[in-house]
């Protein structure tokens, strides 16, 4: 039986509209795109794409902890930039985040995100064998 828990956490942005933070089923965890907000204000956080893309991390972070993981349990990383000559700092904080096996990853320039933001990040993660019940 496919039971879907749904994951919650206040160290992440809560949700603005109709979608769970993340959904696990099973082993694998489906998390929801994260922007640059600030959990504690929902606002955005204040810097240059530097600490938005920091921010978009920790969020997704917070996430991956709340279902029993790590941003190392990451098997598939979508990247939306609003402008692709960001990528390579996306590269750069990413390191600071995750090790080798990296995740398969796709980077897709978008014309806007969500309250302005300019990275938006989402991802799949499976969940080690002894996490799972």
């Amino acid at each position: 039986m496919n039971t879907k828990h749904i994951i919650h956490t206040h160290n992440a942005p809560q949700a603005i509209g109709t979608y769970s933070q993340a959904v696990k089923i099973h082993r694998t965890v489906y998390l929801s795109g994260q922007i640059p907000l600030v959990p504690a204000t929902m606002t955005m956080v204040e810097g240059d794409v530097v600490a938005q893309i920091t921010q978009v991390f920790e969020n997704l972070q917070a996430v991956a902890h709340a279902a029993g993981g790590y941003l190392n349990d990451i098997v598939k990383l979508n990247v939306f930039l609003t402008d692709l000559a960001h990528f390579p700092i996306v590269n750069e904080i990413m390191g600071n985040y995750f090790h080798e096996p990296y995740p398969a990853r796709a980077a897709i320039g978008v014309a806007a995100l969500p309250k302005g933001a300019s990275v938006e990040m989402d991802g799949i993660m499976e969940l080690p064998q002894q996490e799972y019940a």
